[in-house]
């Protein structure tokens, strides 16, 4: 992308703090774009009063993230977890040994790992205000950037993107601690003659957000960032090809089902990155109409980005990319629109609400993982609600009715209250959260005592009749049936299993909700 920005881009905000009255800290948010010729338009908002029940679960959300590290473990959170899989990448002289253990396995796969570090730098970026009033900045940073170095060793040259460590099948056939793991750790790879552009240009979006998280506290590292995100982003681009096709072995487990939503998600993290331009024609001129899918809402995953592409790009349309020429202003529109066709589907209220739904409330779209979907629906409804806000827009129309931001924020708490409790079933999904919870977790570590000595072969583990030994905290479990019930049992996978992507949209609802006026700031 070689075409130099037209010049700065976004919004500049100001918090104010304007008393503090009885405790309760109120926020005055004022909004300035970079091209909006000096005009200030104040937006103000009740008290951010801290809400515990957010806050607390939170806290416990992010600790998945230290259950699922890999590596040399530094300053170890958990207490029955310890350094693994250190010799990764040895055999092409890299060192791989960071990143996350995709769910209760041992493979690090690196699409949803993207994935997961986009959303949570996404989350950053939007709450970390949130985020710090609480004392979780930190943890979450530590998090993303653990994923990030990863990320960074594992793309050694331009057209090269290691995608995976370790073989699924031959893990699927242990059960052990990763610990001790010791069976071979091979490594694959996308490149010019095996494209993947969906696991390329996600990598791309994960550095590119990453990077704006960074900017402040450490440059150079934001700086190597983006230039790995640019790169990847020229070469998934280049060579278009799915890794599905290219390495079919991958369909197995995460199969994708196009590249086209990843290309205009990592455009559109990489202008925000930047403000080149040419990311923006990108996403609106040259590409919107045929990748975009205008006026089609999606459900926003590790596989489809594209409604959460419509909200990050309904951003600018709200608070106004003014350097934008008429043709890009039109596509943005589009995005914007395609959105509350989104937030209007989740809306119970509305005309065009979606059917997707348990009778107790919660969008259920797919019995494998059932709560990806709710969750991370919440999380661009809690976003889209603070957009709403913070541009002084007041409301939402779903085909002649209206919807206001707290309309929205409502349908998010609903769905969080889910998760947490508010059910017909009564419990958590949240491991760790409220007094009932999983608790047979589908996850080696967690079910296998710290001085079992396995094997490969700790089967009678997994069907012990006992409750895990170690709590595997924060890990936010597959979900209810469409009936809603929830069978705990270890081998019940399709409902028992945690991943560190639904950790991430999770984080990200928590930050939006932890305080009771979420405000949304600059990240440019």
């Amino acid at each position: 992308m070689g075409s130099k920005s037209k010049g700065c881009f976004g919004w500049f905000i100001l918090f104010v703090i304007v008393a503090v009255i009885a405790g309760a800290v109120a926020l005055i948010l004022v909004k300035k774009s970079h091209h909006s010729k000096g005009h200030v338009s104040p937006v103000a908002g009740p008290p951010g009063a801290i809400g515990k029940k957010y806050a607390d679960a939170l806290k416990i959300s992010l600790q998945f993230f230290d259950v699922q590290k890999s590596g040399k473990l530094v300053d170890n959170k958990i207490s029955w977890r310890g350094d693994s899989a250190l010799d990764d990448g040895q055999e092409e002289d890299l060192d791989l040994s960071k990143g996350m253990y995709d769910a209760g396995d041992h493979i690090k796969f690196g699409f949803p790992m993207a994935f997961t570090a986009t959303v949570l730098s996404w989350a950053i970026l939007e709450y970390g205000d949130q985020m710090s009033a609480v004392k979780q900045l930190e943890p979450a940073q530590e998090s993303l950037k653990w994923i990030t170095d990863y990320l960074i060793n594992a793309h050694p040259s331009a057209n090269v993107l290691y995608i995976q460590v370790g073989d699924p099948e031959a893990d699927h056939k242990c059960w052990e601690r990763p610990e001790t793991m010791s069976e071979k750790r091979p490594l694959t790879q996308v490149n010019k003659s095996s494209p993947g552009t969906e696991v390329a240009a996600e990598t791309a979006a994960a550095m590119a957000a990453a990077s704006l998280v960074f900017k402040t506290a450490d440059s150079t590292y934001s700086g190597s960032l983006l230039k790995h995100a640019k790169q990847l982003f020229t070469f998934a681009d280049t060579h278009k090809g799915s890794y599905s096709v290219s390495i079919p072995e991958v369909q197995t487990y995460y199969n994708s089902t196009g590249y086209e939503d990843e290309l205009l998600w990592a455009a559109s993290w990489l202008y925000h990155a930047t403000g080149d331009d040419s990311y923006l024609k990108y996403v609106t001129v040259q590409h919107g109409k045929a990748f975009a899918n205008w006026g089609n809402p999606t459900w926003f995953s590790w596989d489809d980005k594209l409604a959460g592409t419509q909200v990050l790009l309904s951003r600018l349309h709200l608070f106004g990319a003014k350097e934008a020429s008429d043709a890009e202003n039109d596509g943005l529109q589009m995005y914007r629109k395609t959105a509350e066709a989104v937030m209007c589907g989740l809306l119970p209220d509305s005309p065009s609400a979606t059917t997707s739904r348990t009778d107790g409330g919660l969008i259920w779209v797919s019995e494998w993982n059932a709560l990806q979907q709710p969750v991370a629906s919440a999380f661009l409804a809690v976003l889209y609600s603070d957009y709403m806000r913070a541009s002084s827009t007041e409301s939402l129309d779903c085909d002649g009715q209206s919807f206001t931001p707290e309309d929205l924020r409502t349908f998010a708490t609903s769905q969080a209250g889910y998760v947490l409790g508010d059910n017909p079933m009564e419990m958590s999904f949240l491991v760790g959260y409220g007094s009932k919870y999983p608790q047979y977790v589908h996850h080696r570590g967690a079910s296998i005592p710290e001085d079992a000595d396995t094997g490969c072969k700790g089967f009678k583990w997994l069907s012990s009749t006992k409750p895990n030994p170690n709590v595997a905290i924060g890990a936010l479990v597959g979900g209810p049936f469409l009936n809603e019930t929830y069978i705990d049992s270890r081998n019940n996978s399709m409902q028992g299993e945690p991943t560190t992507y639904n950790c991430a949209v999770m984080v990200g609802l928590l930050s939006g909700l932890v305080t009771t006026a979420s405000v949304v700031s600059s990240f440019t």
